[in-house]
């Protein structure tokens, strides 16, 4: 029987063969994570990512997007700067305005860099992270449920899409999800040890996760819950060679480790700061910050005042210090789309619908038996259970709880990604689905077989999920959302079209836009890729990635429209939402004043009469506002009408006639209501 033969396996193999096949598990899903990006173009945060490391790393400065963790950034940045990468001269005002967006894109696009192999060389670095946290849920799970468990546990790690998408994207957030497990865990071996060498190894993650993403600041109340859990503990406490018996005894000790754990903190942040408070190399052109101190710093209340009072007193780096500052500032208010609706604030629903929009179905039912089966135990054994799993999970119920309040009360709602550092902890749970074999087998001759039946559909259900979905990772939707070619309905931006797919959209114009039937091609694309870099000849609608670039006069017409879904729901432009009366009177006296425009942009010689009724920065952002409305008003069509074709799920491409064109952009409000309504009836 497949379950007997499974249990010969654990039995007889040695821990240290077992133990090799966990490795070889977190790096097959290292190589599976990489190779899937290997066709994919550069994600919006990435271009900042590798950016801002190059000049931490090769040029000691910390202006350019300090807010995203020093660590990771350096960390892919290495390959550049061994490759001894050309980066743009400092005489620019991208460098002194700390432009990010507008020197890494000349950085990796107009310097003559290999910008793929950069990327490339950074995702490899980076799924070092992905791997590691597979191999940190394996030996967790082993602690916690034995040998069949680590392994049910890191298979569903390993073949997750979500883990697959990020443990290969060089951005912040899987080494966070990494750091946030390890720290936890450290920490809590170290109060129940009181060992030296355990307080080092805690001390010095805490350290490597406050310069690893801002988020880190949660381990304050994660560790604060710890702290009082093994407080009230009866165990005494042994630490620096002491045994502490009463309860405030331990807390007293456990507050002095901790502020020991908040000094190496701090030497961390100050080394990865290059031991010096301005974020400005003085041996570099000047400049400041893209946003000034005031700014970032006008979120107000005692945490913005303690932040002063490090600034003053010089007790953090200036870079750190402001990159925080920034987070805060921005997490008061940021565009957010969910489910067709909009808001700046978002929603406590969010996070919740994002993760059962993205979690797959298998791991969904694995559980809800994990559920079923501590419900049984708690049931059977009563406080006996709690007792003797308090020690074990008590990390990983903090770590949970703590983060999910946080995002459920956040304004930040951009990304699923947000949530992942959490999802190790539930592929530690299901590692419980692996222990009740045992039990299983105890109970009945047929239980054993019936589970390891149970766990192997599961796994198999999700390692074919993996398969069908490979390599748009970043896309995938479950069933519940109806699939990743309806996730743009429910979710955008980096849970879905973060800006990857612009070579497969290269390659499918190649194939269906060529010969005699050749169609103008529009682009309205969000990412800090560049499309000429792979051939896309295309006249560009708005974008959405700060390069500030001169948007040239244009004339829409009958051709295929490429649009990234996260311009398609127009989450970040100043016209989103409901398409309200206002913008359409606005938009229909702009458009009065259409033939003035193509005179003004695409005739010089008859510039000068329309600069004699306005000055010339009127006209440009009558032209810009104009742009925007119109494309808002064809996207307010398109989200009705079903695309013609889906590229990675995140471009979606729209065959429009001239009629249609005309229908949309050119009539009345009423007929292009009714366009509208019709499309919503196809």
């Amino acid at each position: 029987m497949p379950s007997t033969r499974l249990s010969t396996f654990f039995i007889t193999r040695s821990p240290a063969f077992l133990y090799c096949l966990g490795l070889l598990l977190a790096l097959g899903h290292a190589l599976l994570a990489v190779s899937a990006v290997r066709e994919k173009s550069m994600t919006s945060d990435e271009l900042g990512h590798l950016t801002g490391g190059y000049t931490f790393d090769q040029l000691q400065d910390f202006r350019m997007h300090p807010e995203n963790g020093v660590l990771p950034q350096r960390w892919h940045a290495l390959p550049a700067v061994l490759a001894g990468a050309c980066f743009p001269p400092l005489n620019q005002p991208a460098w002194r305005e700390a432009n990010v967006w507008q020197a890494g894109h000349e950085f990796l696009f107009r310097q003559g860099n290999n910008h793929e192999w950069l990327l490339f060389a950074a995702r490899s670095l980076n799924a070092l992270f992905g791997s590691a946290t597979v191999l940190l849920v394996f030996c967790w799970s082993r602690r916690l449920f034995g040998w069949p468990g680590a392994f049910v546990a890191g298979l569903f790690c390993a073949l997750d899409p979500t883990m697959l998408a990020h443990s290969a994207l060089a951005t912040s957030d899987m080494a966070m999800t990494f750091f946030l497990l390890a720290s936890a865990g450290a920490y809590w071996r170290h109060l129940q040890t009181g060992r030296g060498r355990d307080w080092a190894l805690s001390a010095t993650v805490f350290g490597l996760a406050c310069v690893a993403k801002y988020s880190a600041v949660l381990l304050l109340p994660i560790m604060a819950v710890m702290a009082l859990v093994r407080a009230l503990q009866p165990a005494p406490l042994a630490m620096a060679g002491r045994v502490m018996a009463g309860r405030g005894a331990r807390l007293g000790a456990i507050g002095l480790s901790t502020l020991g754990h908040g000094a190496v903190a701090v030497l961390v942040i100050w080394a990865f700061f290059g031991f010096r408070y301005t974020a400005f190399n003085p041996q570099l052109p000047g400049g400041d910050f893209g946003f000034s101190w005031e700014y970032v710093l006008s979120f107000g209340g005692p945490l913005a005042a303690m932040i002063e009072c490090c600034r003053h007193w010089h007790l953090l780096p200036e870079g750190f210090l402001y990159g925080l500052s920034f987070v805060l500032k921005l997490s008061e208010a940021r565009g957010a789309f969910l489910d067709g609706d909009y808001s700046i604030h978002g929603w406590m629903s969010f996070f919740p619908k994002a993760f059962l929009y993205k979690t797959p179905e298998p791991l969904l039912l694995a559980l809800a038996a994990v559920a079923g089966l501590t419900l049984q135990r708690i049931r059977a054994d009563g406080q006996r259970w709690w007792s003797e799993r308090l020690s074990l999970i008590s990390p990983l119920a903090a770590l949970f709880a703590v983060y999910w309040i946080f995002s459920l009360t956040s304004h930040l709602n951009i990304g699923h990604r947000h949530i992942v550092p959490t999802y190790p902890v539930l592929y530690i749970a299901t590692g419980l689905l692996g222990a009740a074999c045992g039990r299983a087998a105890r109970a009945q001759a047929g239980g054993r077989a019936a589970a390891v039946a149970f766990i192997l559909t599961l796994l198999s259900a999700q390692a074919f999920i993996s398969w069908k979905i490979y390599p748009h990772y970043l896309a995938y939707f479950n069933r519940i959302a109806g699939g990743p070619e309806n996730g743009y309905r429910h979710l955008v931006d980096s849970s879905l079209d973060w800006g990857q797919d612009l070579p497969s959209l290269a390659d499918w114009l190649r194939n269906n836009n060529h010969g005699a039937a050749i169609k103008p091609v529009y682009l309205s694309y969000f990412g800090t890729s560049e499309p000429d870099y792979y051939g896309i000849q295309a006249t560009r609608l708005p974008f959405i990635n700060g390069l500030q670039i001169r948007h040239q006069w244009y004339q829409p017409g009958p051709g295929l429209y490429c649009i990234s879904a996260t311009m398609l729901q127009h989450v970040y432009s100043p016209v989103r939402g409901p398409w309200t009366l206002a913008q359409e009177k606005e938009y229909q006296e702009l458009r009065a004043l259409d033939p003035v425009f193509r005179g003004f942009f695409a005739q010089p010689a008859g510039r000068a009469e329309p600069v004699q009724t306005a000055p010339r920065q009127q006209w440009e952002r009558g032209w810009v506002r104009y742009d925007l409305l119109r494309l808002a008003r064809l996207c307010h069509y398109l989200r009705a009408r079903r695309p013609d074709a889906m590229i990675g799920y995140s471009l979606l491409i729209y065959r429009l006639d001239a009629a249609e064109v005309n229908a949309v952009l050119d009539r009345s409000y009423s007929v292009w209501l009714k366009t509208i309504e019709e499309a919503g009836t196809r």
